[in-house]
């Protein structure tokens, strides 16, 4: 009689401890459900309007060579690389500037080379608009994890320095440079002239393939409100088109897109 009470007070013991884990699963269970729905709807409440956008992304590719020697019979490469410029324009989707769609800070995070170049060094440079489409390596200003921009309202800013006007006017621009593709290799055939440009990159026998690459970054903005939105960009390196190749010599492409900014805080 007193063993069949000692086991029923350890059962009846181990119901109460099963109900009370399963009150307590079922309480975390709610509160975390809880949790998430006030998250997602603090979220939702803060994007019910799109302050941010891009609606367009401007690139032009093309290539350049470095040489060693340069005769008569021979045409030594030092360093081939293939290169884009990059321009974004973000957008504030209204005619009137206020606080809320002016910028106060522009930083780019969070930056990938995914699917990189099989040949070559990729790497990314702000490059400034006035010196778009040269063919230059732009060494100052390397983008490396992060880069930020200065914002200014003056009218007259040296936009050869990262500087963002901060109503938007003018884009940001980069240029993504493939560098080394070929060193030390001779073009002995140079009974048609060497023009530097991407017909460089047939002449050297470089695969289209072989130097593709995809580069993605955040763009994160702090508006004058100190909000903080960001998007997540992604860009496949134009080196052909259904009708062009950057063996022509270069390629310009314009992308019109729509990233949306949202806003996080």
């Amino acid at each position: 009689m007193k063993k069949r009470k000692i086991i029923l007070t350890i059962l009846t013991m181990f119901l109460i401890l099963i109900f009370i884990l399963l009150l307590s699963f079922i309480f975390n269970r709610y509160s975390n459900k809880k949790l998430f729905e006030n998250n997602l709807l603090a979220f939702a409440n803060k994007n019910v309007n799109t302050i941010f956008t891009i609606d367009e992304i401007v690139m032009f590719s093309s290539a350049d060579a470095e040489y060693k020697t340069n005769t008569a019979n021979n045409f030594t490469i030092q360093n081939l690389y293939q290169y884009t410029d990059i321009a974004i324009f973000l957008e504030n989707n209204s005619d009137e500037d206020t606080l809320e769609n002016t910028l106060k800070s522009v930083s780019i995070s969070n930056i990938k080379f995914s699917n990189s170049p099989k040949i070559g060094t990729p790497h990314l440079f702000f490059k400034s608009i006035n010196d778009f489409t040269k063919n230059d390596i732009i060494k100052e200003n390397p983008i490396e994890d992060s880069f930020e921009f200065s914002v200014s309202s003056n009218d007259n800013s040296d936009l050869n320095s990262p500087t963002l006007y901060n109503n938007l006017a003018n884009p940001l621009t980069f240029s993504y440079i493939n560098t080394n593709i070929k060193s030390d290799y001779t073009i002995t055939d140079i009974s048609s002239p060497i023009t530097y440009n991407g017909s460089l990159l047939q002449r050297c026998n470089i695969s289209l393939e072989d130097i593709s690459c995809r580069l993605s970054f955040d763009i994160n903005i702090i508006n004058n409100l100190d909000q903080k939105f960001k998007t997540n960009l992604s860009i496949n390196i134009p080196l052909s088109t259904d009708d062009n190749s950057i063996y022509n010599g270069s390629l310009i492409l314009k992308n019109n897109t729509k990233y949306n900014f949202y806003r996080y805080e």
